[in-house]
């Protein structure tokens, strides 16, 4: 049941663009400005991400930069990581329209086993100059209730 309730706040979630925090003109004679939003992660609820990104007034398409950075603000549990996606892609915690031409920026939680790392990838859905804009943040599990010792290797 309870993954049930996290699996439905995901998608619930996942169409929202995060709250707003912050909003820095980059000029008198220009229409952009830098947006900061703010997102917890709906399952991984003691993480936080910030995300800054490029929001361009009147033009039909905003630019594809942005960046974030995420750390941990609360406990994070076995539980929680259990009831996440563990494939190689993750899954979409926050989306926001770009553009009215399709183009979307997304922040994907992945899961690093190894590391017992949560890996967020912020990335444009669209290709901007034969580049896909994207920026990385990593919330390592270390010190959490979540951390999984492992046994040392043999010698």
């Amino acid at each position: 049941m309870k993954r049930r309730i996290a699996m439905l706040s995901v998608l619930l979630l996942t169409g929202c663009g995060g709250e707003d925090v912050g909003d820095v003109s980059l000029g008198f004679l220009t229409t952009k400005d830098i947006k900061l939003n703010v997102l917890v992660d709906p399952v991984v609820t003691g993480v936080t991400c910030h995300v800054a990104s490029i929001e361009a007034n009147l033009n039909f398409a905003d630019p594809s930069d942005s960046s974030i950075a995420c750390r941990q603000t609360g406990p994070i549990t076995a539980e929680m990581i259990a009831a996440i996606d563990r494939s190689k892609s993750g899954a979409v915690v926050f989306r926001k329209s770009k553009s009215v031409l399709f183009k979307t920026m997304k922040v994907r939680r992945i899961f690093d086993p190894q590391s017992q790392t949560l890996m967020y990838l912020s990335y444009s859905t669209k290709e901007i100059n034969g580049s896909f804009k994207h920026s990385l943040s990593t919330v390592p599990l270390w010190g959490t209730a979540a951390y999984q010792a492992r046994p040392m290797p043999k010698q």
